[in-house]
């Protein structure tokens, strides 16, 4: 799956606007990305990726790119 993809489900969870995301911002700059959205993500990962991830390696991450690199 293509970065542009990753990002794109990123969008439609946190409910934003497309190209709204880019690798290098930061996610606790993100007024969307809130305790729900850490709930969400988990979510996302085990059903689009079959990946199994805690909050606690949720909150280990800083940025955008974190996050996709973890979706590899």
């Amino acid at each position: 799956m293509d970065e542009n993809k990753k990002l794109s489900m990123l969008e439609d969870m946190l409910d934003m606007e497309e190209g709204s995301l880019t690798v290098d911002m930061q996610l606790g700059t993100i007024e969307e990305y809130d305790s729900m959205a850490k709930l969400a993500l988990m979510a996302l990962m085990k059903t689009e990726f079959d990946k199994y991830i805690t909050v606690k390696e949720i909150n280990k991450f800083v940025t955008v790119q974190d996050v996709l690199n973890y979706m590899e």
